[in-house]
């Protein structure tokens, strides 16, 4: 191969000498080769610490402003650009010095690689701006190499320059199918290299600060996307302790839907968040799920928090939206946490956010602030939470089991699986005293998990010794949402083995209302697998009645208020409605909290498809119930 290199004198490079002979330098000084082009451009200065703040000082004067240090929105605005980074790839080590020094010489940072096959590695440590690559090299071409950096999605739009003394045409053809930006050829003049270098980069980053932009923000909105927002919120925690997230619910969405229809509501709801981003300025806000949104306001003091909830609520009140030609007024509810409460992650945030909102929804004003418990619940939880701390570290999350049982007789073998946790003195607690302490500390996730890796290993056990059950296993919507959960769910099924039919993932309602966009994704990923859904806690209303259809159930298990209120005239009338709501659309429905025959009997009267309770069986650590000669 040949390269440009200017017969120059020997230089002197400040080494020591031999026998009055200068020993040439391995690496040359950086500007050295600005002696070969009088056209070079001037060399980039690193700037100091001091010499940024003082340019920063003088842009803020300029511009009648002051600079000050503020807490840091999700959305950032620009800032000094770095340097262009370069990874030469040239088994030639003199030629790769030659690239790296004209490089370094721009101001650019270079790196080389003598070996293709340790390319990948270093793009992963490095992360350049733009591969420069010889096309003929031992044990792997130019272009197989690049075939190996595209199949990488990280590198997918990673520039490649060839720079190569090859000169036959199908070459070039070659490099441009293989995936290549660009073709140099050898020789080549340092300022050409350093143009196309600098060009490629350039546009290559300008091209990615588009895509991020269209990631980070909704192109009609203009709000955050909830992907962003939510990643960009868990890097904040615990360090985060000032300001407030709200969050806001449009009410009687599922009415304006049955009335205007699905075009229309969506429509509103669009409108909605362009008017939130109008009303939140600055502050950073994303559309949660339909009807839901999320807003962060860093600097929010504790004295301002109701107030801008008001301003919030009031905003939409004001705001005249429409649904074709007819005016409409939407109510929203709005509940919000102050951070100077202390949170360990952004989901126990959000939990608190959660918790103000439900209340908010029961609220004449349709305000609430999220309430801490008192400091004599406080020491209470402090020791239960040391204890669910200790429970997880020692691997002391069990499971309990209740028979879910077939009104009209099944040999199906199935479960509901309840947590409980073992503390020190072998007593166990259950589900309800732990996980709302698990929420506010930010651990249902870790639970989560746990819970549903026990029950994999379990169904697996079974399976092996040829007695399948299938187990309803209770998951938080937040955590099925988190990054990774779906496909870590499903790689553990195919090991194990698993017919995903046998695992039942069972959801709050309440839950899903609030996670219905994260649960939905996660649901259309389980689907494939087989993974069944239950809509646990259901109780009738326009938004859960919405639920039904939108999200991919199987099962529906009915709130205990019906089965503690049954022999009411109108709430049988009212579960009847929802049995057959739940039937018309294919779905099977369980009535829990099952204690006495006469509950029975009204649930099966009413056309129920299993029963579930102390009148079937207690909770158990064992799975023994008797389905094949159970009778009700």
């Amino acid at each position: 191969m040949s390269a440009y290199v200017p017969q120059e004198r020997p230089f002197s490079t400040g080494q020591p000498t031999q026998a009055g002979i200068a020993v040439r330098a391995e690496f040359p000084p950086p500007a050295y080769w600005r002696r070969w082009c009088s056209d070079a451009p001037a060399p980039v200065a690193a700037q100091s610490d001091a010499a940024v703040d003082t340019a920063a000082d003088a842009i803020a004067e300029s511009s009648g402003t002051e600079t000050s240090q503020t807490s840091p929105q999700l959305a950032p605005g620009e800032h000094a650009e770095p340097a262009y980074r370069v990874l030469i790839v040239e088994d030639d080590r003199s030629q790769a010095m030659f690239a790296q020094s004209v490089l370094r010489g721009a101001g650019i940072e270079a790196e080389t690689v003598g070996v293709a096959s340790e390319t990948m590695g270093t793009l992963e440590r490095f992360k350049p701006d733009l591969v420069l690559m010889d096309l003929h090299m031992p044990g792997l071409s130019g272009t197989e190499l690049t075939a190996l950096i595209r199949a990488d999605a990280a590198n997918a739009n990673l520039p490649v320059v060839f720079l190569t003394g090859d000169t036959d045409p199908e070459s070039h053809l070659e490099v441009l199918v293989s995936g290549g930006d660009d073709y140099l050829s050898k020789p080549v003049r340092p300022k050409h290299l350093v143009a196309a270098v600098q060009n490629r980069i350039k546009r290559a980053r300008a091209l990615k600060a588009q895509r991020d932009q269209e990631v980070r923000r909704h192109p009609v909105t203009g709000l955050l996307t909830r992907t962003f927002m939510l990643l960009q919120l868990g890097k904040l925690f615990p360090q985060q302790r000032q300001g407030a997230i709200h969050f806001l619910v449009v009410e009687g969405a599922s009415a304006l839907r049955d009335r205007y229809g699905y075009a229309a509501l969506d429509a509103i709801l669009t409108e909605s968040g362009r008017l939130l981003s109008q009303l939140v300025g600055e502050r950073s806000a994303t559309r949660l799920n339909d009807n839901t949104f999320l807003v962060y306001s860093p600097e929010l003091p504790p004295e301002r928090m109701l107030e801008w909830a008001r301003d919030l609520r009031d905003g939409f009140a004001r705001h005249a939206f429409s649904a074709g030609d007819e005016p409409l007024r939407l109510r929203v509810c709005v509940g919000y946490v102050d951070l100077a409460h202390g949170f360990a992650d952004a989901g126990a945030a959000l939990a608190a956010a959660e918790e103000a909102l439900r209340a908010a929804r029961g609220k004449p004003n349709a305000i609430a602030g999220y309430a801490p418990p008192d400091e004599a619940v406080s020491e209470q939880a402090a020791a239960m939470l040391k204890q669910l701390q200790d429970a997880l570290a020692e691997n002391r999350i069990e499971l309990a089991f209740q028979p879910i049982v077939s009104v009209v007789g099944s040999e199906n073998v199935q479960y509901q699986t309840l947590m409980r946790l073992r503390d020190r003195e072998g007593n166990l607690h259950t589900a309800a005293e732990v996980v709302p302490l698990a929420e506010r500390a930010g651990l249902v996730h870790e639970i989560d998990r746990r819970v549903l890796m026990r029950a994999v290993v379990l169904l697996n056990e079974r399976v092996q010794s040829g007695r399948t059950a299938r187990l309803f296993v209770p998951q938080a919507a937040r955590s099925l949402g988190q990054d990774g959960y779906a496909q870590w769910l499903l790689d553990a099924l195919q090991s194990k083995g698993i017919d995903g039919s046998l695992l039942v993932i069972d959801v709050r309602l309440g839950d899903a209302l609030v996670y219905a966009v994260l649960l939905r994704e996660f649901c259309q990923r389980m689907v494939g697998a087989g993974v069944r859904l239950c809509l646990s806690h259901y109780q009738s209303n326009p938004e859960s009645e919405a639920l039904l259809s939108q999200l991919p159930l199987n099962y529906v298990r009915l709130s205990p208020h019906y089965s503690a209120n049954v022999e009411q005239s109108d709430v049988q009338g009212e579960m009847r409605t929802v049995i057959e709501r739940a039937h018309r659309l294919g779905l099977q429905v369980i009535g829990q909290h099952v204690e006495n025959p006469q509950t029975a009997a009204t649930l099966w009267l009413s056309g129920i498809d299993f029963l579930q309770g102390d009148l079937v069986q207690r909770a158990a650590t064992a799975m023994d119930f008797d389905f094949q000669h159970s009778l009700l």
